[in-house]
């Protein structure tokens, strides 16, 4: 991956981030942190990365919520970033810190069992 898609990667970062928390008006939506922004090499398709405060029901309703709320993410996307094309965005829920969590919790039940 090139400097610049890296750099503008990023700028996707902080921009959705912002649109989410002070633009978005969804109460369903619940507490969303963007953790990876992935766009192609031609800047067509952007991989968003979410995580999600609570519970996995809550998780589900906050992907369907982004997911719905697509569009008027996308267009205020445009106006913020001066590029001809905006990439279109897939949602996708970041699991790693529910990942990261459990196996901390495998290794700490490890070394109880080792010291007993």
């Amino acid at each position: 991956m090139t400097v610049k898609n890296e750099r503008f990667d990023t700028i996707l970062l902080k921009e959705i981030s912002n649109i989410l928390q002070f633009e978005l008006k969804n109460p369903k939506l619940g507490f969303v942190t963007v953790t990876d922004v992935q766009c192609t090499r031609d800047l067509s398709l952007a991989k968003v990365y979410v995580s999600f405060l609570g519970k996995q029901e809550r998780n589900d309703a906050g992907l369907k919520v982004l997911n719905q709320s697509k569009g008027f993410i996308r267009s205020t996307l445009a106006k913020r970033i001066k590029k001809r094309k905006t990439p279109d965005l897939v949602f996708i829920q970041d699991t790693s810190l529910a990942q990261g969590n459990r196996i901390e919790n495998i290794i700490r039940n490890l070394d109880k069992v080792d010291q007993d």
